[in-house]
């Protein structure tokens, strides 16, 4: 059990969970996990995430969409990058990354992450794709299976919404693929660790965001 795990255990604190607010539907992530808390009947907090003290106190975060090359360049700014990477290793510390956030989880970004040189958190066992679904197809929804570890009724679709999305075209090690669309693969998850090609945090459906709070 992680140091955060047996504090919560003993105190019966609230889940932390940081959402990073440098780019991306902060706020929306934020009110998902908030409904989702209440559905499930956790005691969560949550809270924007902008400095390395923020990180410190969170239990997990959420990693919004935007543009992963900037997003990339704020965590090395703020001196996040290399401490999410120690938590995650010294922890197995949850994440659950939407879009750009997939992007930077994989610990291969693709061409398009090496021609930018983009730092990638790097702390999934798979490669991805950026704007595989291409700019002509800028945003689109669909109701997608998710077999996704504590979603709640699994059988039921999830719907979708992908903007300017990324897809996984490959995953290895304690990675697997938990959704596809059109034959690609736009889900995969590694133990506490959730990557997303699209954006549950805009929909009506909280069941992403419950099941990542049962992870926690």
């Amino acid at each position: 059990m992680s140091l955060g795990r047996l504090e919560r255990h003993i105190t019966t604190r609230p889940l932390r969970i940081g959402v990073a607010a440098l780019q991306g539907a902060v706020s929306e992530h934020a009110d998902a996990l908030r409904n989702a808390a209440d559905r499930t009947g956790l005691h969560v907090q949550v809270f924007p995430v902008r400095s390395k003290a923020d990180f410190e106190a969170t239990d997990a975060l959420v990693l919004p969409g935007g543009e992963s090359t900037t997003i990339s360049k704020l965590l090395v700014r703020f001196d996040l990058m290399e401490r999410i990477r120690t938590r995650v290793a010294d922890e197995n510390y949850p994440i659950l990354g939407t879009c750009a956030g997939m992007v930077l989880l994989a610990r291969d970004g693709g061409e398009q992450a090496a021609r930018t040189r983009t730092e990638l958190i790097g702390v999934m066992d798979i490669a991805v794709d950026r704007n595989a679904f291409g700019r002509q197809r800028e945003s689109f929804e669909r109701d997608i299976s998710l077999d996704l570890v504590g979603l709640e009724a699994p059988e039921r679709p999830v719907p979708a919404v992908f903007i300017r999305a990324p897809a996984v075209t490959r995953t290895w090690g304690d990675a697997r693929a938990i959704a596809h669309t059109e034959d690609r693969v736009v889900g995969a998850q590694e133990g506490r660790r959730i990557a997303l090609s699209f954006h549950p945090e805009l929909t009506a459906d909280t069941r992403v965001h419950e099941a990542f709070l049962k992870l926690v």
